[in-house]
C-alpha cells in the first residue's frame, strides 16, 4: 500500500533537480491519502465506468473519461504492440499530478524513485547541479559543490532553454531532467540564458558525485581563530558530522565560528532542526502551515553544544529549503548575523509517499514559517549585511563575503 517516507526539506531529484520540503513523520494526511488509495483501487478494480475519486465529503470526481480513452486505445490504436500498460499508467499518473501545475508535487516512476533516495545520501551521478521550474523556465539554483556543473560554469539563476541543441521550451521539469541525465563520461550541451550576457552553451562531462555532508577548517584571521565549517545538504549523516565538527572547534577555542550554507539546496528538516538546536538554548525553529487547522510548531531539543559562540551564516540565491529554515532560525532568535544575498525561497512543504511497483509521489502539503511568521516561499531569507560575489570573483577564488564574515568574527562584533 502507502508508506510514508522520512520527510525532506530538499532533495536532489535525478541528479540535477530541485524538490524541497518534507514533513516528518508518519502524519494524518498520510492516513488520509491511504484510504483514498483504497477508494481508487477499489474503483479501477470494477474496470470500466462509474469509478469516482472522493475529494472531499461534498465532491465527487467522475473519472469515466480516463476508462473511455484507455478502452478506446486499446481498441483502436493503429499499433497495439505500443500500447505497453505499466508505460500508459505511468504517464497518466504523471498528466494528473502535473496538471496541478506546482513543479515540487511530482509522480516519481521507478527510476526517478530510485535516484530521488540515492541522491538524499550523497550518491549522485550526471552534471550535479540542482534546478527548479519558475514561470514554466527550467532555472538552475546551484551547481553542487565539486560538481561537472560547477566546474563547466554553470550559476544560480541561468535559464535552461536547450539540451543538445533541442529547444526544452515549455518542458516540464521532469521531462528536461530526463534529456540532461546520462551516463558517467558522456556529454552534455546546454544553452543558458545568462542576465548580462545573452545565450551561452555549457557542455558538461557527466560524472558520479559524491557529496560530503560537511567541509571543516580553522581559519587564521587577523591573529583569531576562526571555525569555518561548509555545509552542503543535509542528509543521513549530516547531524554527527556538524556536531564532530563543531565539538572540534570548540575544543581549538576558536574566537566565532562560521556556517556556510551557500549553494546548499536542503535535505532533511529534521536535519535543520538539530543543527539549530546545537546553537539556540530553547525557542522556535520553524512551524509548519497546512491549508486546515492550526500551524504545527517545531522546537529546539534543549541541549545546545555551542549556545554562546559567535556565529555567521553566509548565504546566497543558492541557499534553499533547509539551509533558509536554519538560517531564518538563528537570524530570528538574534543567535546569528546573516551575510551574504537573499536566499532562493523554497518555502513549501513536500510528503512523499510510496506507491506500488517502485513509484512514489511526492504532494506538496505545507509551507514553512519562520519564528517570527516569514512566509520562506514568499520571502527567502534577507542577509543582515548584503555583499555581492560576482561571477568574476568567484572564478578568481575571491571572497568577499567570506572576508566580511572574518573581519567582523575577528573584531569581536
Amino acid at each position: 500500500m502507502i508508506k510514508l517516507l522520512k520527510s525532506l526539506t530538499l532533495v536532489v531529484l535525478p541528479v540535477l533537480t530541485l524538490f524541497l520540503g518534507m514533513q516528518i513523520g508518519m502524519t494524518r494526511e498520510s492516513q488520509k491519502l491511504e484510504q483514498k488509495y483504497a477508494s481508487i483501487e477499489e474503483s479501477f478494480g470494477g474496470g470500466v465506468g462509474s469509478g469516482v475519486i472522493v475529494n472531499n465529503p461534498e465532491e465527487e470526481v467522475d473519472i469515466s473519461l480516463l476508462w473511455s480513452v484507455w478502452g478506446l486505445m486499446t481498441k483502436h490504436y493503429i499499433e497495439p504492440g505500443k500500447l505497453e500498460t505499466t508505460s500508459m499508467l505511468h504517464g497518466a499518473t504523471k498528466g494528473l499530478v502535473d496538471a496541478v501545475g506546482d513543479p515540487y508535487t511530482t509522480f516519481m516512476p521507478p527510476q526517478e524513485n530510485k535516484d530521488f533516495r540515492q541522491s538524499l545520501n550523497g550518491k549522485l551521478q550526471g552534471i550535479g547541479a540542482e534546478l527548479t521550474l519558475r514561470d514554466d523556465q527550467i532555472v538552475v539554483v546551484a551547481p553542487l559543490k565539486g560538481s561537472p556543473a560547477e566546474a563547466a560554469g554553470l550559476i544560480p539563476e541561468d535559464v535552461i532553454t536547450g539540451v543538445d541543441e533541442k529547444d526544452i521550451t515549455g518542458f516540464s521539469l521532469g521531462d528536461a531532467v530526463e534529456l540532461i541525465r546520462g551516463p558517467k563520461g558522456t556529454k552534455v550541451t546546454l544553452t543558458v540564458d545568462r542576465e548580462g550576457e545573452g545565450s551561452l552553451d555549457i557542455t558538461i562531462t557527466r560524472d558520479e558525485i559524491n557529496i560530503p555532508s560537511i567541509e571543516s577548517e580553522i581559519k587564521e584571521y587577523d591573529g583569531k581563530k576562526i571555525g569555518y565549517i561548509s555545509l552542503n545538504r543535509f542528509g543521513d549523516t549530516t547531524t554527527e558530522e556538524f556536531e564532530k565538527g563543531v565539538k572540534s572547534h570548540l575544543e581549538a577555542e576558536v574566537d566565532g565560528m562560521i556556517i556556510d550554507v551557500r549553494f546548499n539546496g536542503g535535505g532533511y528538516l529534521d536535519k535543520a532542526i538539530d543543527l539549530s538546536s546545537m546553537f539556540l538554548k530553547k525557542g522556535k525553529v520553524v512551524s509548519v502551515e497546512r491549508r486546515e487547522g492550526e500551524p504545527v510548531h517545531h522546537y529546539v531539543t534543549g541541549r545546545p553544544i555551542a549556545p554562546d559562540v559567535k556565529l555567521v551564516m553566509l548565504v546566497n540565491e543558492g541557499s534553499a529549503s533547509a539551509s533558509e529554515i536554519l538560517a531564518g532560525a538563528l537570524q530570528d532568535q538574534g543567535r546569528a548575523t546573516i551575510i551574504g544575498k537573499q536566499t532562493f525561497g523554497k518555502g513549501t512543504v513536500q510528503e512523499v509517499f510510496d506507491l506500488p511497483g517502485g513509484t512514489s509521489i511526492r504532494i506538496t502539503t505545507a509551507r514553512w514559517l519562520t519564528p517570527n511568521g516569514k512566509d520562506l516561499g514568499k520571502e527567502g531569507v534577507s542577509p543582515d549585511i548584503e555583499v555581492e560575489r560576482t561571477r568574476e570573483q568567484i572564478e578568481a577564488k575571491e571572497d568577499p563575503q567570506l572576508d566580511t564574515a572574518l573581519e567582523l568574527l575577528s573584531k569581536g562584533e
